[in-house]
């Protein structure tokens, strides 16, 4: 009996310990209608690639822990990879401020504009803020345009909810300004 004794005593605390949940996060499309022209474009726009840095790629939801040390969540993770949830959002929200553009994650017809992003930061920070920054590069007939962004939003709430949301709107802003430049560029 007490040689089974260590195997009952190591059965009974693996039953007892228990393993964090894992939560699954999708960047909410935004619920303002912010439209910065109603005018018909000549153009389509075509989104044609979101890059996120490796450390962004993976699939936990990151957080920047201090000046040099990130972290990586292990058990709140990106329901889908990042850099398709980035590009999916953009096309919705650039569709909604530019109601008279055709915006696409596919090259349409024979002559389109194209958008290209470039993302540095999307993540929490140690000082309550979430981060969204980078570059965006617009193509419109044969002109290039090329804009960086860098938004430290204040988190109002704790947790990956509150900075998942905090983050999507971050996006939206993002959204906004290039629809702005896309604009004035028609």
């Amino acid at each position: 009996m007490l040689k089974w004794f260590p195997v009952m005593l190591a059965l009974l605390v693996s039953a007892c310990s228990s393993t964090p949940d894992t939560r699954y996060y999708q960047l909410p499309v935004a619920d303002s209608k912010v439209a910065v022209s109603s005018r018909t474009f000549s153009h389509p726009v075509w989104v044609e690639h979101v890059a996120v840095p490796d450390f962004l790629a993976g699939n936990g939801v990151a957080w920047q822990k201090n000046d040099v040390q990130y972290v990586i969540a292990s058990s709140n993770l990106w329901a889908s990879p990042l850099d398709q949830q980035l590009q999916q959002t953009l096309v919705t929200n650039l569709s909604t401020a530019l109601p008279g553009a055709l915006v696409s994650s596919s090259a349409l017809g024979q002559q389109y504009d194209t958008l290209n992003v470039t993302i540095n930061g999307f993540h929490g920070r140690y000082d309550g803020h979430a981060i969204v920054s980078g570059e965006w590069v617009f193509e419109h007939d044969g002109k290039l345009i090329k804009q960086p962004f860098s938004l430290a939003l204040p988190q109002k709430e704790d947790g990956y909810d509150a900075l998942v949301r905090n983050l999507a709107a971050g996006w939206q802003q993002v959204a906004v300004q290039i629809a702005q430049a896309i604009n004035y560029q028609q």
